[in-house]
């Protein structure tokens, strides 16, 4: 990752509470590229149910496709999936 970028989580890390103005000046297709790399092929799929392995297949092309919604502001994330996490109803209340 850039000097930048180590710099806002070195500010993340120490700061209680940082407040940043804009990080979209740091967000390019080097750096998206990069974090690409770097993911772990062996995880599980995310809630879009795509791979790394397939998202790679046409990276360019889908990295500055994102790169452009990025900066346009028209990306919008999947809503997370809400059902991880909750635990079934046992009728109890302990």
């Amino acid at each position: 990752m850039g000097t930048k970028l180590e710099r806002i989580a070195e500010i993340s890390a120490v700061t209680r509470r940082p407040i940043f103005t804009s990080l979209y000046h740091l967000i390019n297709e080097d750096l998206l590229k990069a974090c690409h790399r770097e993911l772990d092929g062996k995880k599980a799929v995310g809630i879009d149910k795509v791979t790394k392995e397939e998202y790679g297949k046409q990276l360019d092309s889908n990295i500055a496709d994102l790169v452009k919604r990025l900066k346009n502001k028209s990306y919008k994330p999947l809503p997370q999936n809400s059902a991880v996490g909750t635990k079934e109803d046992t009728g109890s209340d302990l």
